[in-house]
């Protein structure tokens, strides 16, 4: 019987599903720690779950190491310490080294959670990435657009899922974000040299630091060409072959630059840039599972659980390598605007055309708050063994479903 901890801070639907598909694997003790109390846990969890213990913060590493300290009393030493969020990786490194856990140490994680440091280490090791420089003064932003030119993307060192990201086209647009950048002297930002080309995942599997497992997934268009242009609709294709050579260089990069960071035992998303020229460039590389209903996609096109897939990595290092026997896909429902939900229109045409290829989907309710990301309000996902099939059937949905918004009175 392994023992192990999942740090969930909040147990928002996506996290539920990879705790869940923990505490149920068999040879498992799990206990969860979280900001949530007992008594507001679903009975399926309290039922699934061998101890929880409650934190008022638990992104910080020396709550989650009490909680591991404090578990003992309920379900012994933890042998195992695992959390999905980006924000977690190294404060769980810090409590592994701290209390003797096995798994990912703290400069591994550092490697993949600063994103500066990130594209040193690739750099270093004569990874392709783009050009980057962390800045921390007026000076040396505009160094670096000297030495880079227009347009580039600037974003924090630390962040995630394009959040606080800009892409700055014209000396407009870097006075905009020079006056942003100003108004907290103490944050640093990450510059970076624009990527051109067709933006992909690949979404690996590692353990003892061979990797066994990846899917790629196409992102069309990039998510951040979605979030400057309000009228775009994103679309993320898992083809259902990925051993073509359109793809063959990522398979020799993405291992050697998770190699390179200290990534041994885990599940990784990486994003990546494939070039017009035909070269490829390392964008961003997380030591977790995806989002954006990625994991369940990535279920989906090979007949797996996701989640249970996850769960047996992570707290008994075992993994059976499963067969890709679909594409799949996923049309994200994203209203124009801001305001709420009215209504969503056109969904009852996409069924009765789709019928069956639908496979999971969430619409959005009258009176959702618009997202104001390039995840929108809902999604549909739908998946066929043909990828063309997967693709027209993507674009069906987004010239068809349209999400109405209303500004709140």
């Amino acid at each position: 019987m392994v023992t192990a901890a999942f740090v969930a801070p909040f147990l928002l639907e996506a996290t539920r599903r990879f705790v869940l598909a923990a505490a149920r694997v068999p040879g498992v003790r799990l206990a969860v720690i979280t900001a949530t109390p007992w008594d507001q846990l679903d009975p399926e969890l309290k039922d699934a779950v061998a101890g929880h213990w409650q934190v008022t913060d638990g992104l910080d590493p020396q709550q989650i190491a009490d909680a591991v300290r404090g578990l003992r009393s309920q379900v012994g030493e933890a042998e195992r310490l695992v959390g999905i969020l980006e924000q977690l990786q190294v404060p769980l490194a810090q409590v592994r080294n701290a209390l003797g856990i096995p798994g990912m140490d703290e400069q591994s994680a550092r490697n993949v959670r600063d994103k500066a440091q990130m594209k040193t280490v690739l750099r270093a090791a004569g990874l392709p990435c783009a050009r980057h420089q962390l800045v921390h003064r007026t000076e040396e932003a505009l160094a670096f657009l000297d030495l880079v030119g227009l347009p580039v993307v600037a974003k924090p060192p630390d962040g995630a899922g394009a959040k606080a990201t800009f892409r700055l086209d014209t000396r407009a647009d870097v006075d905009a974000w020079l006056e942003l950048a100003r108004r907290d002297a103490g944050e640093a930002w990450l510059l970076e040299e624009y990527l051109t080309g067709r933006e992909h995942t690949f979404d690996s599997v590692t353990l003892d630091g061979e990797t066994l497992f990846s899917s790629i997934a196409d992102y069309v268009p990039p998510p951040l060409e979605v979030l400057r242009n309000p009228w775009m609709q994103w679309q993320v294709v898992l083809p259902h072959a990925i051993d073509g050579p359109e793809y063959r260089e990522i398979h020799r990069v993405g291992p050697a630059a998770l190699t390179a960071l200290g990534v041994r035992t885990g599940i990784s998303h990486m994003e990546w840039f494939a070039r017009p020229d035909g070269s490829v460039a390392v964008s961003e590389v997380g030591a977790r599972p995806p989002g954006a209903q990625l994991a369940s996609m990535i279920g989906l096109a090979h007949d797996v659980d996701f989640f249970d897939l996850y769960a047996r990595l992570m707290t008994l290092e075992q993994f059976e390598r499963p067969d890709r026997v679909h594409a799949c896909g996923t049309a994200y429902l994203r209203g124009m605007g801001r305001g709420r939900v009215r209504a969503v229109h056109g969904l009852d045409e996409v069924g009765r055309r789709l019928g069956d290829m639908v496979v999971d989907s969430r619409i959005p309710r009258p009176g959702t708050p618009a997202s104001g990301t390039y995840e929108g309000e809902g999604f549909v996902t739908v998946r066929h063994r043909d990828t063309d099939v997967v693709r027209e059937a993507l674009d069906l949905i987004v010239s068809r479903v349209r999400v109405e918004l209303v500004e709140a009175e």
